[in-house]
């Protein structure tokens, strides 16, 4: 490599290092205050806690951020030196576009390679982590979500409000209890409550003590007023709430496809395909193994979109000329948009194997692909 392949090499790949960091940056604020704030506020998670399933957070942002930043990072680059004039100099001194960008598909190759390392490998075993370590977090101190003079609605079918909160004991206890349509169906209010956590079924035990109980007519529980009946009295049954919504949020769930990696799709592939189909099964056989397929696919693609994005992005970064960083980096954004809103399209088409979106899934890298040829050829004539 002589020293203007390594001088576009190093220009490009600071750039797209740091447009990288900038993607990924935003994609780990928008995750980490939709996730991980409320457990924060609510002193369920230490600081190290959070630093650290920030730090897990990035090999997952990195599979998203590593296309956009490539084809941000290029348009950069090679705007900045079309605007100087520098490709100019380059292509009279006798080398061809293709030369030129040779040092730029190189870095696209390496992307790639490391796209299908973070999406195959990396990715899967740090989002994995990460909700373990948080269910985890979780489980140590279920109660601590349960804040003062707050309205709780993790219990499903339930709304709870408490007064005060003294340890496992609740003063001044309100409870709602919801129909399927989140009409309220009846209504507590105890001087008390104590919570009480069964390990077992990841269900929070509720006595309450000196409780007045009002319900509603179950069909008509927004009419006020239907005559109601109230009751009372000095010590309830046990009441269980499940907290399968809180661990379901948190991933204490059965892992997703898109978690598991490389390996482990082979795997499941494998189990998938050997399931005796009963009679009457075969469409939902079908459907199973093409959503195993398609997420195989997927993480090729969007590994494949880093060297397809490098490609687009040599000569529309040399034919627009703009040195503005606002402007390239307003072209980068409007394309991946694009691109992942036919990824997008191609997977709602899971439920419907016979239009095969797993092949499908690869049109947008074609598309992308065609359109960098096609700019090669428009600007070398």
């Amino acid at each position: 490599m002589n020293l203007l392949d390594r001088h576009i090499f190093k220009s490009v790949l600071f750039s797209c290092a740091a447009a990288v960091g900038l993607f990924a940056f935003v994609l780990i604020l928008g995750n980490a205050v939709k996730d991980l704030l409320g457990y924060v506020l609510a002193d369920q998670l230490s600081l190290g806690t959070f630093a650290r399933l920030v730090g897990l957070l990035v090999p997952f942002v990195i599979s998203f951020a590593l296309p956009m930043g490539m084809l941000t990072g290029v348009l950069l680059t090679l705007g900045r030196l079309s605007a100087d004039s520098e490709i100019t100099a380059m292509r009279a001194a006798g080398l061809s576009l293709f030369r030129i960008a040779r040092p730029v598909l190189i870095i696209g190759v390496l992307g790639t390679a490391l796209g299908l390392y973070v999406n195959f490998d990396s990715m899967p075993r740090a989002r994995v982590q990460y909700h373990q370590e948080l269910a985890a977090a979780i489980r140590a101190n279920p109660l601590s979500f349960i804040v003062p003079q707050t309205f709780i609605r993790e219990f499903p079918g339930f709304v709870v409000y408490v007064g005060d909160k003294q340890g496992a004991v609740m003063r001044d206890f309100w409870l709602w209890k919801l129909d399927p349509e989140r009409r309220v169906t009846q209504f507590v209010r105890a001087e008390s409550g104590r919570f009480d956590y069964d390990d077992a079924t990841h269900e929070l035990i509720l006595t309450l003590t000196r409780a007045q109980v009002e319900t509603r007519e179950a069909k008509t529980p927004e009419l006020f007023a239907e005559a109601q009946l109230v009751g009372s009295f000095e010590r309830s049954e046990p009441v269980r709430l499940s907290l399968d919504r809180l661990y379901n949020r948190s991933g204490g769930v059965q892992q997703k496809l898109k978690w598991m990696t490389y390996a482990e799709l082979q795997r499941e592939q494998a189990r998938v395909a050997a399931e005796p189909v009963a009679p009457g099964q075969a469409k939902d056989h079908v459907r199973a193994e093409m959503k195993v397929q398609l997420t195989i696919q997927e993480k090729y693609t969007l590994s494949l979109s880093v060297l397809a994005f490098a490609l687009v992005g040599v000569p529309l970064g040399i034919r627009v000329s703009r040195r503005e960083t606002s402007a390239n980096l307003g072209v980068a954004v409007g394309l991946a948009l694009g691109y992942y809103l036919l990824m997008v399209m191609v997977g709602w088409l899971d439920r419907h194997p016979e239009y095969r979106p797993d092949l499908l899934l690869w049109l947008p890298n074609a598309i992308f692909f065609a359109l960098g040829v096609w700019l090669f050829r428009r600007i070398e004539k």
